[in-house]
């Protein structure tokens, strides 16, 4: 289930899925006319039942919070595990609401209410399963296109030869290291590090990726993955993601203060 999905973190696209959600919810109801709503008159219609739509789209805002939460929690990435979890927990918490809406605004005052299993069976379920597909197509489509806007933003780092490089995202770069006529890239994949060997000098780098940070003659740093400063005997170093110490030469101390008390602010 570590399996990954595709995810749009973006709060402004979940909230048109909400808005989707409530009006959906709203035309569903108005015209198939479930249970008793076939008794309602029209004016009945436009109060109770933008209630339940409203009940829709406040289940799913609900848990926008959460989904935030899991993303960071998984070094912003999202697992199928994770959709699945968060659309059941969204149908539970959703039936609960939309049955207390039932009894205490819907048949408030009302006598012999529909029962809770004979709802579950004849509305609930049945609504779900026109309703989960629509939310799930939504959110898949929503994570392909951030996905396909990820992958644009990539960049490329080049080696000397033919089939040498690595294309990989400016934020997965952690360091890059001279090795003799070769750089050492450190970069993230999935939740580990990995290093890549590539044929090139670090001098193109720093030119080509600007973004980077020189510390060393032999280092350059992505300063989004800055820890903390570290001294020792008198010489300097970064710490950054994965414990990976960088040396920070004296050419570049104060640059690279300046540059990461700017980054991290």
């Amino acid at each position: 289930m570590k399996q990954n999905y595709p995810f749009d973190p973006k709060l402004k696209h979940h909230i048109l899925i909400g808005l989707l959600l409530a009006l959906w919810i709203f035309i569903f109801l108005y015209f198939t006319e479930p249970l008793d709503v076939s008794e309602f008159s029209n004016a009945e219609k436009l109060i109770y039942l933008p209630g339940y739509g409203l009940v829709g789209g406040l289940c799913y805002f609900l848990f926008l919070p959460l989904q935030n939460f899991l993303f960071k929690k998984s070094d912003k990435q999202w697992f199928l595990l994770n959709e699945i979890l968060l659309l059941l927990s969204f149908s539970i918490i959703s039936i609960i609401i939309a049955r207390s809406y039932y009894l205490y605004v819907v048949m408030v005052g009302e006598q012999n209410p529909y029962s809770f299993s004979y709802m579950l069976l004849a509305i609930f379920l049945p609504a779900l399963a026109t309703i989960l597909p629509i939310i799930i197509v939504a959110r898949f489509a929503f994570g392909k296109y951030q996905e396909k806007q990820l992958e644009d933003q990539k960049i490329e780092i080049k080696g000397e030869g033919n089939y040498e490089g690595l294309r990989l995202q400016l934020k997965n770069i952690v360091s890059i290291q001279s090795s003799d006529n070769y750089i050492e890239v450190f970069h993230i994949s999935g939740n580990d590090l990995k290093k890549t060997l590539i044929r090139n000098k670090l001098s193109v780098i720093d030119d080509e990726i600007e973004e980077l940070l020189r510390t060393h003659r032999s280092h350059l740093i992505n300063p989004f993955h800055f820890q903390q400063w570290k001294t020792e005997n008198g010489k300097h170093f970064l710490v950054l993601a994965f414990n990976i110490e960088v040396p920070v030469s004296k050419t570049y101390l104060s640059s690279s203060k300046s540059l990461i008390n700017s980054a991290t602010n």
